[in-house]
């Protein structure tokens, strides 16, 4: 098995975020795992601008960093992301559930972390707590 692929919602760049979130250290881990080359983590640009309404510099700091790739909000994930909108789904999940959803790059989906797993049930991805 290669290298898994994951992606961060805004929970989880949150928690990243914050050395003080109880959930930072969980988190951490899957960043140093990808520093060594044995994972990719993705953050959705979407999902990090709304974390960043919540917790100032996110979007930033997510950004700077060097093992974490900023998914683009490009116009596929825009459709996805107006159909979820009008499902119920929040600002916050759409392009989460986007990133992580089966595509052409990622046959199999991409798993999604996430503290609030619950969220994502019914959206056909793979939503994992990083406690799991």
């Amino acid at each position: 098995m290669g290298p898994i692929a994951v992606v961060l919602d805004h929970t989880t760049a949150a928690a990243l975020h914050d050395p003080k979130d109880p959930y930072n250290e969980a988190v951490a881990a899957f960043y140093v795992q990808a520093s060594g080359g044995l994972g990719t983590l993705y953050a959705p640009v979407l999902s990090l601008t709304v974390g960043d309404s919540e917790h100032s510099g996110l979007l930033a700091y997510i950004h700077g960093l060097r093992f974490i790739t900023i998914e683009p909000f490009d116009t596929e994930a825009a459709l996805t992301a107006a159909a979820l909108l009008h499902a119920g789904y929040s600002w916050a999940a759409v392009h989460a559930i986007h990133a992580a959803r089966p595509s052409a790059d990622f046959p199999a989906g991409r798993f999604l972390l996430t503290l609030t797993p619950e969220l994502y049930e019914e959206t056909g991805v793979q939503a994992v707590h990083p406690d799991q």
